[in-house]
């Protein structure tokens, strides 16, 4: 019976396999879960970030109510169409850009904004395309020891649905609120 004699050669054994195949397992899922929180967060930032632009057009809206007021004839109350009652009292509405003072809506949490092929938010409630954003525009009077309005506190808070993620099973509503001072400066 002859021997053979066999050389020894570096190679893997079982164990160091399974443990390589181990770490290389967990590696991919460290990377694949780090992209997943990337994607989750970057589609909630661009909800932020068009929610601030819908919250400061809301502000502009009210502000250009005010301006067209001043324009069509000096006489004409500032705050024609923003507020609310006598006393006057907080309003909410829902506006958009083709709003006027005497067009404004009461705010109802159910109506969504539409949005144009031109990219311009805007309501339309026979429109069945809504985007997830909704606006609520709060204008409250400041009175003076005298019980003259003379600045309106304007409150934009809009409001959208988040998607429920791997991460948050429940649907959640975000919301970003902008607020401004509107002055009666004749």
């Amino acid at each position: 019976m002859k021997h053979s004699n066999f050389k020894k050669s570096a190679g893997l054994t079982m164990i160091e396999l399974v443990i390589s195949l181990f770490v290389l397992t967990v590696a991919v899922i460290g990377v694949y879960n780090g992209f997943s929180i990337m994607v989750v967060a970057t589609a909630q930032m661009s909800d932020r970030f068009t929610a601030s632009y819908l919250a400061q057009e809301g502000i502009e809206v009210i502000r250009n109510i005010r301006d067209n007021n001043w324009l069509k004839d000096p006489k004409t109350d500032w705050k024609t169409g923003l507020i609310c009652g006598n006393p006057p009292s907080p309003c909410s509405w829902q506006a958009d850009y083709t709003s006027t003072g005497a067009g404004l809506t009461p705010y109802n949490s159910s109506n969504y904004l539409n949005i144009s092929p031109k990219g311009f938010y805007y309501y339309d409630l026979s429109n069945p395309n809504k985007t997830k954003f909704t606006r609520e525009i709060t204008v409250t009077p400041i009175t003076d020891v005298n019980g003259e309005t003379y600045i309106l506190k304007v409150a934009v808070t809009v409001f959208w649905d988040e998607k429920a993620t791997i991460f948050n099973f429940e649907k959640k509503h975000g919301s970003i609120t902008a607020e401004d001072y509107l002055y009666n400066w004749y």
